[in-house]
């Protein structure tokens, strides 16, 4: 059951702990549009339509975030065969973009890249300087957990072309959108899930649905 009036709480408690918008919605599996909603009326009228996801089965266990990269491995050998294209890193998107993104690198052998979106938005981002650069052509597969609007996905393709990179697939563990490629490039996702009419956190301040 998803209960929209802890999701508000919990929102509130991120923020007052200093957490910016786009770090609350990647801690609760929303999108950004649903937390700012959440944040500024809490649990009253209907939040934007949205589907939460929850991994936390995988995430507490290395072995079971490995065994998700080895999924997603062999759907990058797939794709990277069609165009009979190779690729140089892997980057994931922080925070939780990131233990795919290394595991994956390390199964095909591939450079390892961090990408830490805007705080507050979807907009704009920074490559971490500790890990392997994008620059002089390099072909990067982008990692990330959840794809809502696909806005953060967007801001980090444009900042690889911006630094002279090439993005040639998006990897998502859930696809929550309709969506089969960003920004030109294609994209993947182990699970597709949509919303199919109303809203799927709930029907208001009472009560909410038996999803997930």
């Amino acid at each position: 059951m998803v209960d929209v009036k802890e999701l508000a709480a919990n929102a509130k408690v991120l923020r007052k702990k200093g957490l910016g918008v786009r770090e609350i919605a990647d801690e609760l599996h929303l999108s950004v549009d649903t937390v700012n909603y959440l944040i500024e009326y809490g649990a009253e009228g209907l939040p934007p339509s949205d589907v939460k996801i929850g991994w936390r089965s995988v995430g507490v266990s290395g072995y079971r975030i490995g065994a998700m990269s080895e999924l997603l491995a062999d759907i990058t050998l797939e794709e990277l065969s069609k165009k009979e294209q190779d690729a140089d890193v892997g980057l994931g998107i922080s925070i939780n973009g990131v233990p795919f993104a290394t595991m994956l690198s390390e199964i095909l052998g591939l450079d390892f890249a961090v990408y830490r979106p805007h705080a507050e938005s979807n907009t704009g981002g920074a490559f971490s300087s500790n890990f392997a650069s994008v620059a002089n052509g390099k072909k990067v597969i982008v990692v990330d957990d959840v794809l809502s609007t696909g806005a953060t996905i967007k801001s980090a393709i444009s900042d690889i072309k911006e630094a002279g990179g090439q993005p040639v697939l998006v990897l998502v563990i859930v696809n929550k959108s309709s969506l089969n490629e960003i920004d030109g490039v294609p994209l993947r996702g182990l699970i597709r899930a949509r919303s199919i009419g109303g809203t799927i956190l709930g029907g208001g301040a009472s009560k909410g649905f038996p999803f997930g």
